[in-house]
């Protein structure tokens, strides 16, 4: 049987059509699944009894468990979820004025091991498939109802370029205007910078928000903390973000963790200044949250300050973002990881 989330409405229009159903069941079944938010194929009632029958014995609805659930005082929550073969990810709903964003994870986790994430400290174990990635917004949407998620950040664990495929269905199902229906620029993924992926993007031209985790703009200091910049350059990487931007006509976003003694010096802000020049972009700065797993420490108020003076005195546009949910282990993989 199949996994009825792990098609595009596409896919199923192709399923549907073979066996000789009408044009409008794939809009019907989509409507139920992902607006009225059913999962009983005998209570979708506008379907034939035939269509039903059919459905029932091709398809299932899979779900995620929920093993945790935590609330910070700045009302930043924490999802663990357990999957089906019991491992464990990590889904965070950031509400911010009538802006409800979800941080969702696309791998058990991460390959890329950067040196302040938690995420990739225990490697990487798999993919997650379309559902899984879908499921953590059924879910959290279930749970805090009435309340509806406005916005999608792929920046959970795992680096969501290197789980393609399952992104881009997964994204084809949140944006189709039948179904959930996130609309352009509502989705934003966030990677450490996989060339050859950010030239897929491109060519699929989603609408979809592109930010690059740079928290430097010196390629050799960015390489002590992400040690994939070795195989893909940070100039390799800035220029396939210039044609993104070029065919999407939208800013990157520059994720920059303020680290104390390591890049939130005067050097290293008139190096990120230099940056932005070469490529329409926006910058969040933040400062670094601090993990039992690492010894970095954020900056002081005086090094934010004189950090953001040089930005500001330079024209940049950037947003100083303090860290979410402290007091929830909310940097990415720490839950995950003391359940470990």
């Amino acid at each position: 049987m199949i996994d009825i989330k792990s098609l595009t409405r596409e896919d199923l229009e192709k399923i549907l059509f073979k066996e000789g159903f009408p044009k409008f069941s794939p809009i019907q079944v989509f409507t139920w699944i992902y607006r009225k938010r059913v999962e009983d194929f005998s209570k979708m009632t506008d379907l034939s009894k035939k269509l039903r029958k059919y459905l029932s014995e091709n398809f299932y609805f899979s779900r995620l468990e929920l093993k945790e659930r935590k609330i910070s005082l700045d009302t930043t929550e924490k999802f663990l979820f357990k999957l089906k073969d019991n491992s464990l990810i990590e889904t965070v709903l950031i509400p911010e004025g009538k802006r409800n964003t979800l941080c969702i994870s696309t791998q058990v986790g991460c390959k890329y091991k950067c040196k302040f994430c938690v995420s990739g400290l225990r490697g990487f174990k798999r993919n997650l498939e379309a559902p899984e990635i879908i499921n953590q917004f059924l879910e959290v949407e279930d749970l805090i109802s009435p309340e509806k998620i406005t916005n999608i950040v792929f920046m959970g664990i795992g680096e969501p370029l290197d789980n393609f495929e399952n992104l881009i269905r997964a994204i084809k199902i949140f944006m189709d205007n039948k179904g959930i229906y996130l609309g352009k620029r509502k989705i934003c993924i966030s990677t450490v910078g996989i060339t050859p992926k950010i030239k897929k993007l491109i060519e699929l031209s989603l609408g979809v928000k592109l930010s690059l985790s740079l928290h430097s703009a010196i390629s050799e200091k960015r390489t002590k903390i992400i040690p994939v910049d070795k195989k893909y350059p940070l100039s390799e990487v800035l220029t396939a973000l210039g044609e993104f931007v070029k065919k999407e006509k939208f800013p990157v976003t520059f994720e920059y963790i303020l680290i104390k003694g390591f890049n939130s010096s005067r050097e290293d802000a008139q190096e990120l200044v230099n940056l932005s020049k070469k490529i329409k972009c926006k910058i969040n700065l933040i400062p670094y949250n601090p993990s039992p797993y690492f010894d970095w420490q954020p900056p002081s108020e005086q090094e934010v300050g004189d950090f953001k003076k040089i930005l500001k005195k330079e024209g940049v546009f950037f947003t100083l973002r303090r860290p979410r949910g402290k007091d929830i282990e909310a940097a990415c993989g720490q839950l995950r990881a003391r359940f470990l």
